[in-house]
């Protein structure tokens, strides 16, 4: 997951890929967890979002599996005190209300992110 360049800040989504969602809906789920994400880290850490913004918004989409490791790694971010959120569906269209479909993270330190989900796989 690292990469070799100057960024310090990145973002994290992490989808599950057991949900069936088509490729619109896929986006629109990824997009509310970056902006849920960046809300919730803007409130706590308005300097580390300041200097995300600064080094261009960075944002890496990841996959799991399953419920059961989505809800693994969001122990993981709030163990180390990481500002997430959870998305969930309301149901409007092709999934039942409440369906949780993907996690945001941060922006936060990347190597801090690299280090506790560098495992994952890209999307």
């Amino acid at each position: 997951m690292g990469l070799a360049d100057d960024t310090k800040t990145k973002q994290v989504i992490i989808v599950r890929t057991d949900v069936e969602m088509g490729k619109g809906k896929l986006a629109t789920q990824v997009a509310h967890a970056a902006i849920n994400a960046y809300r919730k880290t803007r409130q706590q850490h308005p300097r580390t979002v300041s200097r995300w913004v600064e080094e261009g918004e960075k944002k890496i989409v990841l996959r799991v599996d399953g419920l059961n490791e989505l809800m693994e790694l969001k122990a993981v971010a709030d163990k180390e005190k990481i500002p997430n959120v959870l998305i969930r569906d309301a149901g409007l269209t092709q999934l039942e209300p409440g369906t949780i479909t993907c996690l945001g993270i941060g922006p936060w330190d990347s190597e801090v992110l690299d280090r506790l989900f560098g495992h994952l796989r890209l999307l």
